[in-house]
């Protein structure tokens, strides 16, 4: 038993069923019981492409993100699969990794399963050189484009994301009033957003932005794990630098930084004071608690999906979002 032969049995179009079932309202009440009374006596049960013929609809929306065991893009991902199954729509993920290559080929393969539009999570699908960004141009003239946590100019293509930039400038600004003059800026990627947060961080501080970053002693760019940021930030103070201060990219360096505290025996926040981003869980988990920026992903992800509902009703919705952050203050901050 399929979608043809209720639409036969009970006298109606393919598209008559569909609306049927994915409660379209456009169906008069004695159609409406007429098919459901055939499908209940075939005892039929619809499966998503069914539900998709007749509306041009499938219910379905792709995520991808680079590696779903990354805690903020994991969370973003739970965020996004919640309010999506709340709008009565399925989700596919795709884990894509950071190569151009394999993520346009991922995206095709999510256009080819007719998805209704795509959820790209993470800044990092941004890239610098806008060549790369062509292939999610092209997907865009097919179906809604969303970003989480970055943006990209183009036709049918929508971002929510925090005011990177902003959060890391009013965090610094916040320690060089506490008495901290020797802030080190420590952050893992060079993606639109780890671009703005490093903006934030020089405007603050007030050095030239055209200046190379990869020569200043106090922007460490720096891709490990924790106990690798420990044992690097160990290695500066061994080879002469001087820091009371610590604004990290994410939270995972910032445990790095408290290890190396702990490990070189230095008061934390007396000596050393220690700012994360992301206000994830292991924030409070640390000890001292650490103080962080929620950079509101929570509310970034239901925004997106918000704004993806009325872009596939046809209703005029803004083309990017932008959430101001906050500091969540805790045990690693003076102020």
């Amino acid at each position: 038993m399929n979608i043809y032969d209720i639409s036969r049995k009970a006298g109606v179009s393919i598209a008559t069923v569909s609306r049927v079932i994915n409660g379209n309202s456009n169906v008069s009440e004695k159609t409406k019981e007429k098919v459901l009374k055939v499908i209940d006596e075939c005892g039929y049960t619809p499966n998503a492409f069914a539900r998709g013929l007749g509306l041009n609809s499938m219910n379905t929306v792709g995520i991808m993100c680079a590696d779903s065991s990354d805690p903020f893009l994991a969370s973003a991902i739970y965020f996004l699969e919640r309010q999506l199954r709340q709008n009565n729509y399925d989700a596919l993920l795709c884990c894509t990794g950071y190569e151009v290559d394999v993520r346009e080929k991922y995206l095709n393969l999510l256009l080819s399963k007719r998805t209704d539009a795509i959820i790209l999570v993470g800044s990092n699908f941004v890239e610098a050189n806008n060549e790369n960004n062509q292939y999610i141009r092209d997907a865009s003239k097919k179906v809604p484009i969303i970003i989480v946590n970055g943006a990209l100019d183009g036709e049918n293509i929508f971002s929510a994301l925090c005011d990177d930039y902003r959060a890391v400038y009013d965090a610094v600004k916040a320690l060089q009033e506490s008495g901290c003059n020797k802030i080190l800026y420590l952050y893992n990627s060079k993606s639109y957003s780890g671009n703005k947060k490093l903006s934030g961080y020089l405007s603050a501080m007030d050095i030239d932005p055209s200046v190379d970053p990869d020569q200043l002693d106090y922007v460490q760019h720096f891709n490990g794990n924790i106990i690798e940021v420990r044992d690097h930030l160990t290695s500066l103070r061994k080879n002469g630098l001087e820091f009371d201060a610590i604004v990290t990219a994410d939270d995972n360096l910032a445990i790095g930084a408290i290890k190396y505290a702990k490990l070189n025996h230095i008061s934390i926040p007396d000596e050393l004071s220690i700012i994360g981003y992301n206000n994830s869980i292991i924030s409070e988990c640390s000890d001292p608690e650490l103080t962080s920026i929620d950079n509101k992903l929570e509310a970034v992800c239901n925004n997106c999906i918000s704004t993806l509902m009325g872009a596939l009703n046809g209703q005029e919705v803004p083309l990017k979002t932008v959430f101001s952050a906050e500091i969540v203050k805790r045990g690693t901050t003076r102020f």
